[in-house]
């Protein structure tokens, strides 16, 4: 059987600070009512094991007191004043006990649900990294929160730049800085700031957004109750890929080359 050695700590502290003040007191010095101590190691007690744990130590601190006031009597017996002191002790001992260990055991609820709650969180997390919808959760200030795998894999995005929780204006930029949308280049402008109003606005509006590799996602965004966004980013490119305009495509395709050859030649500069 295990040994709990914080269910007997308080009473074991408790006893031995009765011996201790009993054999000073005799052998030593004369010492004042180490009541108020005993308080103080009844909230240790209850803090450490529990409201049991208090409770004993709280009945050892009333017996001892009980035979420290006897022991500095002149004749025996315990006058008036003296009960009074030890009902309060035990009426103070007692309540320390029982709140402290109310205390204790709130914080270990408290303690116990938000490791449950992260948990949670993590198994989300995780299921979300499995789906190949992106996924996108803005705070209220419009930080990414959380951006799973099919969104870094769609937008080139590394691990370390999506968990530095960069604002959702960042994101848009790095879509255009790596080329990642089919549109011509005197029209990105005004595609992000379309984009970043209607995040900004909770607009619901399903947006399908053509990508330099081929692919179509729809773009949704959904207001939190907090202030903070869901955007989401479903691949349809087998949906809506076949009523594209054939032309149109190859304007986009002679439109990303050109702007391909015009990123390479500072590298090629460069060498």
């Amino acid at each position: 059987m295990r040994f709990d050695w914080r269910a007997i700590s308080g009473p074991a502290l408790t006893a031995i600070t009765a011996s201790a003040a009993f054999l000073i007191d005799r052998l030593v010095v004369a010492v004042p009512n180490p009541a108020p101590l005993f308080v103080c190691i009844v909230a240790l007690a209850s803090s450490i094991s529990g409201i049991t744990s208090g409770l004993i130590s709280a009945a050892i601190a009333v017996a001892a007191s009980a035979l420290f006031f006897l022991d500095h009597r002149a004749l025996p017996g315990y006058d008036t004043a003296d009960v009074a002191r030890m009902l309060m002790l035990a009426a103070t001992a007692a309540g320390t006990a029982v709140i402290t260990g109310m205390l204790r055991q709130k914080w270990i609820d408290a303690f116990a649900a938000d490791q449950q709650h992260h948990a949670t969180a993590e198994r989300l997390a995780a299921a979300l990294d499995q789906v190949d919808i992106g996924i996108v959760l803005l705070d209220a200030d419009t930080r990414a929160e959380f951006i799973n795998r099919a969104f870094r894999d769609y937008f080139a995005l590394s691990d370390a730049q999506a968990e530095s929780k960069p604002p959702f204006v960042a994101l848009m930029y790095h879509g255009r800085d790596t080329g990642a949308y089919e549109l011509p280049e005197d029209e990105l402008s005004a595609f992000i700031a379309e984009r970043i109003a209607m995040m900004r606005a909770g607009d619901s509006t399903p947006i399908n957004l053509n990508l330099a590799d081929g692919k179509v996602l729809r773009f949704s965004c959904t207001a939190l109750p907090d202030g903070g966004r869901m955007l989401s980013y479903t691949p349809v490119t087998d949906l809506v890929r076949h009523t594209d305009d054939p032309a149109k495509a190859e304007e986009y395709r002679a439109q990303r080359a050109g702007r391909e050859r015009h990123l390479a030649r500072p590298l090629r500069a460069a060498e």
